[in-house]
């Protein structure tokens, strides 16, 4: 069954050589109870730890079950010893953080028993050895006799060929010592059992067999054994081994549960080890926070920055750009300059070009048509765009009671200077002043607005007739805004202002008003086209917007506006994007251009581009072309006229020739309507939608800007290569060249932090390797057991990477829950200092990725470790103390 054939092992000691064996040959029986005896450093463990497969040879041949071991590999070595050896240790060798019955199952898991069968065959190993009533004890909690009942229960749990018992009652008492001595030699009636001692009574007594070694060489068997004398026995062995060997491997969950209840054994210890590595993650998890945090404020501030500047593109512009981008130095050039000389760069040429050139026209109903096509993939980019018109939303307070207010747009300026209403430039000024801080079109994005604003009371509007008080962040609104809502009455500002002039101060009253009032606010909306009444005498449209009575009765059947919320800037938003008191829809905007266009008076002028609907006449014609008109002409435009008018002409020209009737039409067109068709147009409140005079787009952030811009230059450039140069579009983005600098400085901030995180992951690294070989030099007496029964290298490596991972896994956890609570303190520190909220914010992706990284890092740290565990002499191992 078991035979050595003249093995000798030598071993290096310094410079010397020590020959532990030399030339020893024995054979062994299938079951006898084998003793060695033999004094200190005489070969005895040398020789069991060579036939247990834990040290090798250096010569000569180990044959088990008729075969060589010479061309055994690391893989027969681990699967013999889990299916052929069962150690018995003077020191017990029990891992002391597993239970009993861990322990003993331990060598089962290794050869892929079901976890049912490895459980009873354990306790069947642990009640034949008298411990059944032990199974959830620790190791330390029991007597030496205990445990070494518990080593040979782990022994025989695997069913193997071969016992060996290294002083196997060397640490015992002698009452304890006679116990064990029973239950190995009843063993030995079914199984092969060398027993190493120096106790020569024990031997005799209860060994068969007793083999003398002396430097190296047997000295003396009492019962020797040829396997020559028994041919028919030895000729069935190899047949029965074979069928016991199998692959071993310890699954990655055995490998996590030693692991783990290795580390429960010191809590305090683990605790520190995963704070310690827990550092970088924390350092790691701070910068992510802070670089999260603070670009999700540099989102919010390019997001209210971009919804309160858009790209706004008008009808009429010009590009300053360039002259914009070489004042603040950003343009560049491909020109090289040597060093040692400084250079002149020009920019007077391009100013006095930007200064001096043509305004330009933008076709922007093209460009409107562009967007909303479907080869434009603008709406990736942007919150909404603005569709723009020169178009009056003419509103009045519902309540005239105490007169006609008119609040948009507002006459509150007027009013307080006392200006004339004639004087249309001052007070078309005025009134752009105040509006500018009253009435405004709100953005199309329900989202966007939510995050700038906070909903104190009612609800968002959702109709064309519908809009939204702003109040200040100090739940106030301005004196001004009061007279322009009609909350006060604008005479007592002449009052005001009077007093002022006499050099008497105004003592401010302060009034308040409850959501409910607020809410109960209405006006009435009058088109502009309807100021004017169809005069059938003249036949033409009179203005009557100065007619009191005229003005009440479009207020009386105007149509409702009405106040349905009040919202306030939310405190963390950095800029808003309603720029005035009120904020309306689009779809107001809307209303009131399909109300206009089906007007009567706005349709005759649209049916009529020749002739001003105000006046009945043409529209005024340049000198040339008057000199140019002939008697033709005349009658073409008397042919235009209703049939009672061409009468009444055609009788006053009866009595003049063609020349006096030519000559009288010239001095008539001369003193004609000053205006022209465009005038009227946007007098009457018209515009074609499909025609917008501005157009604004609110990017989702700068990147999208960017890409923005990108779509208008690919438009230009299409428009250029179809040859349709008139429809190029040139516009200024202010914003963009203001922000370019602000995105450098945001460009380096995160090379910084990507640098500390760098930083932090080296160190991170190496302080977990460092401890994960520490855990290697404190467990190594582990690993001398876990080969002993069967482990591979690549199974301790297994253990230790587990040990990893877990220690990976704890201090990711750990880090990112300190970070977490750190971030409380940190938001605190920074809103009192700046008045910035959540800049310190962990997104919990980044959570998930930071503890990834841990476990993968403390992994890869761990491999070196653990592959210097996996090559540790299992011999060696197992005298560490």
């Amino acid at each position: 069954m078991l035979q050595l054939k003249n093995i000798t092992k030598d071993y290096s000691s310094g410079d010397s050589t020590v020959h532990a064996l030399k030339g020893v040959s024995i054979e062994f029986r299938e079951s006898e109870f084998v003793s060695i005896l033999g004094q200190s450093g005489c070969g005895k463990t040398t020789m069991l730890n060579i036939i247990g497969g834990l040290d090798r040879y250096t010569s000569g041949d180990l044959i088990i079950g008729g075969r060589s071991t010479k061309e055994f590999k690391d893989k027969d070595w681990d699967a013999y010893r889990n299916h052929k050896i069962g150690f018995v240790f003077q020191s017990y060798n029990l891992i002391p953080h597993q239970t009993v019955l861990a322990n003993v199952e331990l060598a089962l898991t290794l050869s892929g028993v079901s976890k049912t069968e490895r459980r009873k065959r354990a306790k069947e190993a642990l009640e034949k050895v008298g411990l059944g009533d032990q199974l959830n004890k620790k190791p330390n909690q029991m007597s030496g006799g205990q445990m070494q009942r518990v080593a040979i229960a782990r022994a025989i749990v695997n069913d193997p060929d071969i016992i060996l018992a290294d002083e196997p009652t060397g640490a015992l008492d002698s009452e304890t010592s006679v116990q064990i001595m029973n239950l190995l030699r009843d063993i030995s009636r079914e199984k092969l059992i060398i027993m190493v001692t120096h106790n020569a009574e024990l031997a005799e007594k209860y060994s068969t067999r007793i083999i003398r070694l002396l430097d190296g060489k047997v000295q003396g068997d009492t019962n020797p054994y040829d396997s020559s004398e028994d041919r028919a026995q030895t000729a069935n062995v190899p047949a029965a081994l074979s069928s016991k060997s199998g692959k071993v491997s310890m699954s990655f969950g055995t490998a996590l549960s030693l692991s783990f209840k290795n580390l429960l054994t010191k809590k305090g210890r683990t605790f520190l080890t995963c704070f310690a590595g827990s550092i970088g993650i924390i350092g790691i998890a701070l910068i992510l926070s802070l670089s999260n945090g603070f670009q999700n404020y540099i989102d919010k501030v390019q997001e209210d920055t971009i919804s309160t500047y858009p790209i706004t593109i008008q009808d009429e512009s010009m590009d300053m750009t360039s002259l914009m981008e070489n004042m603040m130095g950003n343009s560049k050039t491909d020109d090289t300059h040597e060093s040692g000389r400084v250079y002149t760069k020009s920019i007077m040429g391009d100013m006095l070009n930007s200064l001096m050139s043509e305004v330009k026209t933008n076709n922007l109903a093209s460009l409107k048509e562009y967007f909303e096509s479907p080869e434009c993939n603008i709406d990736d980019y942007i919150t909404d765009i603005q569709y723009g018109y020169n178009v009056d939303i003419n509103l009045y307070a519902e309540d005239t009671s105490e007169g006609i207010r008119k609040v948009n747009p507002s006459t509150v300026m007027t009013d307080m200077v006392g200006l004339a209403s004639e004087d249309m430039a001052v007070n078309s000024m005025t009134e752009q002043a105040t509006n500018a801080d009253m009435w405004t079109q709100m953005i199309d994005n329900q989202e966007v607005l939510d995050s700038q604003y906070n909903l104190l009371a009612g609800k968002w509007p959702e109709n064309y007739d519908e809009a939204v008080l702003v109040v200040n962040p100090d739940y106030t609104i301005t004196d001004v805004t009061l007279y322009a809502l009609g909350l006060k009455d604008a005479s007592e500002l002449k009052d005001i202002m009077s007093r002022l002039g006499s050099g008497d101060s105004i003592d401010a009253e302060e009034t308040s008003y409850s959501y409910d009032e607020l809410l109960n606010l209405r006006f009435k909306l009058v088109l502009s086209s309807d100021y004017y009444r169809y005069d059938e005498n003249s036949q033409t449209w009179e203005d009557k917007s100065k007619d009191d009575a005229y003005v009440q009765s479009l207020i009386d059947n105007g149509t409702e506006i009405k106040i349905v919320g009040i919202i306030q800037a939310d405190p963390d938003a950095v800029a808003t994007s309603i720029n005035g008191t009120i904020g309306y829809t689009k779809a107001l905007t809307d209303y009131v251009l399909e109300q206009t266009a089906g007007r009567e008076i706005v349709r005759k002028q649209l049916e009529d581009t020749g002739t001003d609907v105000f006046t009945g006449l043409p529209f005024a014609t340049d000198e040339d072309e008057i000199e140019n008109i002939t008697i033709d002409d005349v009658r073409a435009y008397i042919a235009t006229l209703p049939a009672e008018q061409q009468q009444a002409y055609q009788m006053y020209m009866g009595a003049m020739t063609e020349t006096q009737i030519v000559e009288i039409f010239k001095s008539q067109l001369q003193t004609m309507s000053g205006s022209t068709y465009s005038d009227n147009i946007k007098k009457l409140g018209y515009a074609d939608p499909d025609t917008p005079s501005t157009i604004n787009i609110y990017a989702r952030d700068f990147e999208s800007k960017d890409a923005i811009s990108d779509i208008i230059d690919d438009y230009n450039d299409k428009a250029k290569s179809d040859g349709n140069d008139n429809l190029m579009i040139t516009y200024t983005d202010y914003v963009g060249i203001m922000m370019s600098s602000v995105s450098k400085i945001i460009n380096v901030i995160s090379y910084v932090l990507i640098a500390f995180v760098s930083i932090s992951l080296v160190v991170s690294s190496i302080m977990i390797g460092i401890i994960t070989y520490i855990s290697v030099l404190e467990r190594t007496k582990e690993i001398g057991i876990l080969r002993s029964i069967g482990a591979s290298k690549h199974d301790v490596s297994r253990v230790f990477n587990a040990e990893t991972m877990i220690v990976g896994l704890v201090a990711g956890s750990l880090g990112i829950l300190v970070t977490v609570l750190l971030d409380i303190p940190i938001n605190a520190i920074i809103r009192h200092l700046s008045g910035i909220s959540h800049v310190a914010a962990l997104p919990w992706q980044g959570a998930v990725i930071l503890i990834a990284i841990s476990v993968i890092l403390t992994m890869i740290a761990g491999l070196i470790p653990a592959k210097v565990a996996s090559k540790k002499d299992p011999v060696i191992a197992l005298r560490t103390e």
